[in-house]
């Protein structure tokens, strides 16, 4: 069977299907021409991550496809329900990439909370003491309450660092009311109840932070907007490393002059891979290009998960 990994996978999972007796194409095909490709070369399985899009088109003009495979959490590049209703497996690696993401969480926190995506802009200036007065007012996540939208498995792996550093963790969740969470310290493990809600509107006066982990929305809309903001606690740090769209970028870059939200960490954005300038320069906004999954050890047990859901369903030749 022949498998065209459109925007790559890791050296581990290649071999591990190659091993099995697939053939791995790791060409990089442009969206216009991947429906003709596809055809062409009678490709049986498409691999994707965020920058492909299999939708129904691509999937009507490419009947020899047997499977699409998100190498990722989210799956709003596919049209997945369509896709199985043609007889296509539909598959995605939702376990690989949440330390990852929630490790870069933690990072955009601490940023956000000591001015780092900023200060090192004016480091060449050499005035250390306009330096200290102007980044001198940072603040500890130690006592702070966290509240993570979404509750799966990125916002649990968050919590966990997030109880290590001190802080407290409220989740906001359709599906628990409370969550065991695993501390690791060293050889040992302690076990940490998390209070959930189903009520995002309850916890939102509460947070000093706020992380997102949740799906783009069918509907298209924000997660967070206008009404949203207006009900948070004045000066909260807000962190989205789920889905652009999440959040409601205009109400978002009003809550930011307005003084309701101090800073925010953004790795996801509305229009990638050119999002609004004005988030971009925004001194507030401390930016990534959607690189939450984005370590050596993720990719691997991305592409590893993959072959192996692959080889269970297809066997090996």
């Amino acid at each position: 069977m022949k498998i065209l990994a459109n925007d790559g996978i890791s050296e581990a999972g290649k071999r591990a299907l190659e091993q099995a007796g697939y053939q791995v194409i790791t060409d990089n095909i442009a969206q216009d021409a991947l429906a003709n490709y596809l055809q062409t070369y009678s490709i049986d399985m498409l691999l994707v991550r965020s920058a492909t899009t299999a939708r129904k088109e691509l999937i009507d003009a490419c009947p020899s496809l047997k499977l699409i495979g998100r190498g990722g959490v989210g799956m709003d590049n596919i049209d997945v329900s369509y896709a199985r209703e043609k007889g296509l497996t539909v598959i995605n690696t939702p376990a690989s990439s949440s330390q990852s993401v929630a490790e870069l969480v933690m990072g955009q926190m601490f940023s956000i909370a000591r001015f780092l995506h900023d200060s090192y802009k004016n480091m060449g200036s050499g005035d250390f003491n306009a330096l200290k007065k102007a980044y001198g007012k940072g603040v500890e996540l130690r006592g702070k309450t966290l509240v993570i939208v979404g509750f799966g498995r990125i916002g649990q792996a968050l919590a966990s660092y997030a109880l290590g550093a001190g802080m407290k963790v409220i989740g906001v969740d359709q599906e628990c009311e409370m969550a065991g969470i695993d501390l690791r310290i060293g050889d040992h493990t302690l076990r940490l109840e998390v209070q959930c809600t189903k009520d995002i509107n309850e916890v939102l006066p509460l947070a000093d932070y706020l992380s997102l982990h949740v799906p783009k929305q069918p509907n298209g809309d924000a997660v967070i907007g206008a009404d949203e903001f207006a009900r948070m606690k004045k000066g909260i740090r807000i962190v989205n490393a789920s889905r652009g769209g999440v959040i409601d970028e205009n109400a978002l870059l009003e809550a930011l002059e307005n003084g309701t939200v101090s800073f925010a960490g953004l790795d996801v954005y509305n229009n990638e891979p050119h999002p609004d300038p004005r988030l971009l320069n925004h001194p507030k906004i401390a930016c990534t290009p959607h690189i939450g999954a984005a370590t050596n050890e993720a990719q691997d047990r991305i592409g590893e998960e993959l072959a192996s859901l692959i080889i269970a369903q297809y066997g090996r030749f």
